[in-house]
């Protein structure tokens, strides 16, 4: 695999949060801590939008080419118009807004927050709260496959049916034991992937009855300190969507890795970054794979 570095044409100012593609072109979006949301077309190297938003941007999402939203460090939800160039707020947090996803299920943008909540707002009616979860403890990474929500909560997973939200219909203990960091969902399954602080990555499926044979743990970098085997904080999984199983990881260290899902083995490793690996990005049709190299800001809690 070979790489090659955008060179921006407004240089991002401060650390970037995350990346995703577009579903159905390959224009990159683009979150800061900044306050921009950026929009490139990757094919020309060329910038389409900037808008600019008071706060941190601490993850974006897309809904169709031209709407996507944001999370902010003020707690607010906004709905972007990529190609009027307009923002709006669709709904706040009482703490930072750690993360959002748009459900293409339900139609409906979902976030948390450190105010503990789990909160699914109705994009085409402004502002409006639909319904609300109390997740007990700040929530900081969630996915969503379908029908299904799946929330890390420190080392515990939640899932939630999206028809019901009363209660998650499962619960249970991640194989990472430790405080989880990124979750993704697995392509073409109900698997997911979580990777840890301490250099974990977990795969597990568990709507699959042969569990035994899919449901694994490694460590990317293992180090011994102390007599303990430790690794750097594992900031991002992404899944190629074409199916074939391959999946990259993205660590504090500034490794990406390639690994095959199936058989379990490393495929490649990129050429190390000098910073932190904060986020990575297949497109749609896993040909391209964006990566995010940059100070990340939870390290300073790490060390």
């Amino acid at each position: 695999m070979s790489g090659n570095r955008l060179e921006f044409e407004n240089p991002i100012e401060d650390s970037i949060s995350r990346l995703r593609f577009s579903p159905e072109s390959n224009n990159l979006l683009v979150a800061s801590w900044d306050s921009y949301l950026r929009l490139y077309n990757v094919e020309r190297s060329s910038l389409i939008v900037e808008l600019y938003s008071p706060a941190a941007l601490l993850d974006c999402c897309f809904e169709n080419e031209s709407t996507s939203y944001t999370s902010g460090s003020d707690g607010f939800i906004r709905r972007y118009d990529l190609k009027a160039g307009t923002v709006y707020t669709i709904g706040r947090h009482d703490d930072i807004a750690t993360s959002v996803v748009y459900s293409y299920e339900k139609g409906e943008v979902i976030s948390t927050g450190l105010d503990e909540k789990i909160k699914f707002w109705d994009p085409r009616q402004g502002e409006s709260l639909l319904f609300s979860i109390d997740g007990g403890t700040a929530v900081r990474c969630i996915t969503v496959s379908g029908n299904n929500l799946v929330v890390c909560v420190e080392a515990s997973m939640h899932i939630y049916d999206l028809r019901n939200l009363d209660q998650p219909f499962q619960s249970y203990a991640s194989q990472v034991e430790v405080p989880i960091r990124c979750v993704t969902s697995v392509p073409h399954s109900k698997g997911y992937a979580v990777g840890s602080v301490d250099g974990q990555v977990a795969l597990d499926f568990p709507d699959t009855s042969c569990s035994s044979e899919i449901k694994y743990t490694f460590r990317c970098h293992p180090k011994s300190r102390n007599g303990r085997l430790n690794g750097a904080c594992i900031n991002a999984i992404e899944f190629s969507p074409c199916g074939s199983g391959t999946f990259v990881t993205g660590d504090n260290e500034g490794h990406v890795i390639s690994w095959n899902a199936k058989s379990r083995r490393r495929l490649f490793e990129l050429p190390r970054y000098s910073n932190s690996i904060a986020s990575l990005a297949f497109n749609h049709t896993g040909e391209l794979l964006a990566v995010a190299s940059s100070h990340t800001y939870q390290e300073a809690k790490e060390k």
